[in-house]
């Protein structure tokens, strides 16, 4: 089938195949965080930049999506700190580096942090996956 036609139809199709309904919202904001390439975003970031993009939507429902889609593995959570959470468009294992004074979260390439062993939980529960953060800063900001 021609695309042409359908010039979002690559995203209606990623949010289905997700198992969501493919909303005015959901679509507005899936178009502003997958085609921009691999992200790194908070939900502030994302609702400025969807109210540039004349995307009228309130912070909560931004919120509210952007935990749907890391429910439905279109996003990874990524919480750096108690009440700051960004939300990364490249789902495969990897870590990252987070940088404490400008807040910028970067990839580190998969494999580059090797993670031998990792105990059992105490309670029986059962691992899940391993985030590992790498904090720095820059160092005119100590």
């Amino acid at each position: 089938m021609n695309n042409n036609h359908r010039p979002y139809s690559h995203i209606v199709d990623r949010l289905r195949n997700a198992g969501l309904r493919p909303t005015r919202q959901r679509m507005a904001l899936a178009r502003i965080l997958f085609d921009g390439g691999q992200r790194h975003l908070t939900a502030e970031q994302l609702h400025a930049e969807a109210l540039q993009d004349n995307v009228r939507v309130s912070l909560a429902t931004v919120y509210n999506t952007l935990h749907q889609f890391t429910s439905a593995n279109l996003l990874r959570e990524i919480v750096v700190e108690p009440g700051r959470s960004y939300f990364d468009t490249n789902t495969d294992e990897h870590h990252h580096f987070f940088n404490e004074t400008s807040g910028r979260l970067e990839d580190i390439p998969p494999g580059a942090i090797d993670v031998p062993q990792v105990p059992e939980p105490s309670d029986g529960s059962d691992v899940r996956r391993v985030d590992v953060i790498v904090r720095t800063r820059d160092p005119r900001q100590s």
